[in-house]
């Protein structure tokens, strides 16, 4: 939990999809949140001391006896109250209204009608004006607690929305967070500054400033070391805590040989040369390569791959004395912590290790200042630090790197056609205005030939897949819908300049049911 004074709003997690996507809302509009799960709120209630609760959505029914519900404590705190999906129905059965199993369930787009002016709805529309939100219920509401009063309907909910605008509590059917309720953002931002009088005091400038001086405290005197890969987490990570301690910092880079192209030369360029970074490069290409020869399953690939990384650092960092820290890009997805809503806690908050989890003998003390971000405020960071744009907006990037885009076995020679016809796929996004639009374009070498005739010879090479997701989170993806005349640039400069490859197809496979990459 962040020890800066900002003002916090609390978001009591009941298990609901969507309920990072409350909190991200949030911090894009300058107010500081944490998510808690509904089981723990109670021993954090009193240190974190919201300024305003938000109630999240979940997956359990309130009228059934055992359902998850808030510590009755929140209702108490004289804070405003914000009850969504699941959520409002918690407020309004712990408040003496009433829930029971819908007949007229909600699922999808809907449309709320407004019965009543509220500061909640400030900026939307006058009275029986439309909105389209979206909805994700199965029970439904019978009656409201005392004091309460309808806002908004909907054709399914006669208590789409509601409020006790005395105390400021206000439940709403439908989820605000999600791109598919358009203007959810203006309703939560209304909440959180409009009733709850926050001034959205969150900014990158000046959470620089707050870890900056957190990082000093923590290590004092002492050396770090961090396992840099090159990807945005590591780097920006790098680049605080040097600007917080110098030349304690050492970063330990190592070059498995299955990096983009020429990447391994425009990290060491960026952290020695422009930031003058303490670096140690290892080159482990042949060591990965020749390791790797022969192996064909993705996850002996996945195992080789992790293994040898820690035993190539493990070497490297043992020559560093007085190393008591050990830096990571942790982002906050990472440590949130899921609750179960039938029958105790559940999820084991997921273990996150940038330079893919080191034994336990290292005995160092961990370093992670972005543990509080999600992905795009790291960005948001890096670009406040210096780093270049175009950099801290790179596309995702997988911890074996291309060994899985090489199906089947993995050699120096495919891994180099690999590099040159993705750096071309690349460069013709960025050329064709693209690249910001999607959440990630890579290519992958498949282990299939195919008869071709180039120059009036016959040809028997190998085929090359594009690949290009959307995505807001990685969770989910569809295939891009690619100009046809970028596809085809692509798949000619592929074919023309890339030795090996004599055929490019597009994958349109969404996620589910394939993933995102291809092992």
């Amino acid at each position: 939990m962040t020890q800066a004074h900002h003002e916090r709003v609390l978001i009591v997690d009941f298990g609901s999809q969507v309920t990072q996507l409350i909190a991200r809302r949030l911090r894009e509009s300058g107010v500081y949140c944490e998510i808690h799960p509904f089981d723990k709120v109670e021993a954090i209630l009193d240190a974190y001391a919201p300024k305003a609760v938000i109630l999240s959505g979940g997956p359990a029914s309130a009228h059934e006896a055992g359902s998850p519900t808030a510590p009755q404590r929140i209702f108490e705190l004289g804070v405003p109250v914000l009850g969504i999906c699941y959520g409002e129905m918690t407020m309004c059965a712990q408040l003496g209204g009433q829930v029971e199993s819908g007949h007229d369930r909600e699922f999808g787009r809907a449309e709320i009608r407004i019965e009543r002016q509220s500061p909640l709805l400030e900026g939307l529309g006058d009275l029986g004006h439309t909105e389209t939100v979206w909805m994700s219920h199965g029970d439904k509401i019978t009656a409201i607690p005392q004091g309460f009063e309808v806002v908004a309907t909907s054709e399914g909910s006669p208590f789409a929305i509601i409020a006790d605008e005395g105390r400021r509590f206000y439940g709403i059917q439908f989820h605000p967070e999600v791109a598919h309720t358009p203007r959810g953002a203006l309703l939560l931002r209304n909440f959180t500054h409009r009733i709850a009088g926050l001034t959205g005091d969150w900014t990158m400038a000046s959470y620089r400033q707050e870890q900056v001086a957190k990082i000093r405290a923590q290590v004092g005197d002492a050396k770090v070391i961090c396992g840099l890969s090159g990807g945005v987490d590591s780097s920006v990570a790098a680049v605080l805590i040097h600007e917080a301690i110098g030349d304690q910092l050492t970063c330990v880079f190592v070059d498995t040989g299955l990096l983009r192209k020429d990447e391994a030369t425009q990290v060491v360029t960026m952290f020695r040369d422009h930031y003058n970074i303490p670096l140690v490069h290892v080159d482990a290409s042949d060591l990965f390569l020749g390791e790797l020869e022969g192996v064909t399953d993705p996850e002996t690939k996945r195992k080789t791959i992790g293994r040898l990384f820690i035993e190539v650092f493990d070497k490297e960092s043992a020559k560093i004395e007085g190393a008591e820290f050990l830096a990571q890009g942790t982002l906050y997805p990472d440590v949130i912590e899921s609750p179960s809503t039938s029958g105790g806690p559940s999820a084991v908050i997921k273990s996150h290790h940038n330079v893919g989890g080191l034994p336990d003998y290292m005995k160092l003390k961990l370093v992670e200042p972005l543990r509080e971000l999600f992905k795009d405020e790291v960005r948001a960071l890096g670009v406040e630090l210096g780093l270049p744009p175009q950099f801290v907006g790179r596309h995702p990037f997988p911890g074996p790197g291309l060994a899985i885009r090489i199906p089947g076995e993995i050699t120096r020679d495919k891994v180099a056609i690999l590099q040159a016809a993705d750096a071309i796929y690349l460069e013709e996004i960025r050329k064709a205005g693209l690249y910001d639009s999607i959440w990630q374009a890579f290519a992958v070498l498949l282990p299939v030939k195919t008869v071709g005739v180039m120059g009036d010879a016959r040809t028997y090479e190998s085929v090359l897949a594009l690949r290009a997701v959307t995505s807001t989170d990685g969770m989910t993806a569809d295939f891009f819908e690619f100009p046809w005349e970028v596809l085809g640039r692509c798949a000619t400069r592929i074919i023309n300049e890339v030795r090996g490859v004599n055929r490019v197809v597009y994958d349109v496979t969404s996620k589910p049911p394939g993933t995102i990459e291809w092992e």
